[in-house]
């Protein structure tokens, strides 16, 4: 009971601390920025810690903080392992061709209204498609190794870059386009310095999304067949063992990569659309 008590006194100090630091006049600044979730995710790890031991909850249900430290740093071969085979091999590679198959047939699109009627529907119908289905069919097709997860995660990526792109290619206006015909400007050349720079947010939008789409897909893959390595792998198979730190371990592995996967885009698109709206400081 002590510890629950002392977690929720915790969480009340990490609360105050967190409405003083955004709310004071130094909210602004880049310390202030990066303080405030740190706390607020220090807080709830240490709360996590404290009612999980206090209330005695068995490891098999929910294993501590300290205990899936432990077992990630025990295990960090094992984990790089999987990592490469889901991460690096499955999603990166689905991810790249899902995403540049996006980009170019939303330029097909945007050169036809016909490809326009005929396939976006087609990509919502490739959208709608549920994983579960689709995986064990694809693991068939390509079999079990990296490249069955790379095409499921394809099919996931692919609808909504596809969304984004053909939305950004539409953000122009109708007097920006009547001034680059002015200029005797062709159509790749208003494309490349008029359309594509417009559509450029739209496309790291779909980019960030598909980050986090890409690993999902992935993972769930491997649960309907994968080599004897893999982020989805490991977590089955620890499950299978009540091995719940170890699975707690893969789920950070995960963690980690999507984060800093979706932070990179979030980079690029910081260093790429400068001039837009969204990127200028208030």
């Amino acid at each position: 009971m002590t510890l629950i008590l002392t977690a929720l006194a915790l969480w009340a100090a990490g609360f105050a601390l967190n409405v003083a630091l955004a709310n004071g006049s130094a909210r602004d600044t880049q310390v202030v920025r990066l303080a405030v979730p740190l706390i607020f995710g220090a807080t709830l790890l240490a709360m996590w810690e404290l009612i999980v031991r206090g209330a005695e909850v068995p490891t098999v249900i929910l294993p501590p903080p300290s205990q899936i430290a432990q077992s990630f740093a025990a295990n960090l071969g094992l984990l790089w392992g999987d990592f490469t085979q889901t991460i690096l091999k499955g999603a990166l590679a689905g991810y790249l061709i899902g995403n540049t198959a996006a980009v170019l047939t939303a330029l097909l699109i945007d050169r036809s209204d016909w490809l326009r009627r005929g396939l976006l529907p087609l990509g919502n119908f490739m959208a709608a498609l549920p994983i579960v289905g689709t995986a064990p069919i694809l693991v068939m097709w390509f079999g079990f190794g990296w490249q069955s997860k790379a095409a499921v995660v394809v099919l996931m990526v692919y609808f909504p870059m596809l969304v984004n792109t053909v939305a950004g290619l539409s953000e122009t206006t109708s007097m920006q386009r009547d001034l680059m015909r002015t200029y005797a400007a062709s159509h790749i050349q208003t494309l490349t310095a008029l359309r594509l720079p417009a559509a450029l947010p739209f496309i790291f939008n779909g980019l960030k999304i598909t980050t986090t789409l890409a690993l999902i897909g992935a993972i769930v893959a491997e649960f309907f067949g994968s080599p004897t390595l893999g982020l989805g792998f490991r977590i089955s198979t620890s499950i299978g063992q009540l091995d719940l730190a170890m699975v707690w371990s893969a789920i950070l592995t995960a963690a980690l990569a999507g984060t800093a996967f979706y932070g990179l885009m979030a980079l690029l698109e910081k260093r790429a659309t400068f001039w837009h709206a969204s990127q200028r400081k208030r």
